[in-house]
């Protein structure tokens, strides 16, 4: 249906600290705050750190979605 390759940006966060996290990521790196979040949960999980590199796999998913102009779905 021709979407190859663009990324569904519709997901879920559940916590008020990955919105926490993305908002100080955003303020310290701005336009690297995805890449930077990317790069933290990469070091976790590399050493191991489950619990964290989750963490920062939803900040990263809270920098998407306020980046997303339109971002759509349900308000509650």
């Amino acid at each position: 249906m021709g979407g190859e390759g663009v990324l569904d940006r519709k997901f879920f966060v559940a916590d008020r600290e990955a919105y926490d996290g993305a908002a100080a990521l955003l303020d310290a790196f701005g336009e690297g705050a995805l890449a930077e979040a990317a790069a933290r949960a990469e070091r976790c999980r590399g050493v191991g750190n489950h619990v964290h590199y989750t963490r920062w796999c939803r900040v990263g998913r809270a920098i998407l979605q306020l980046g997303e102009p339109d971002p759509g779905g349900a308000l509650h």
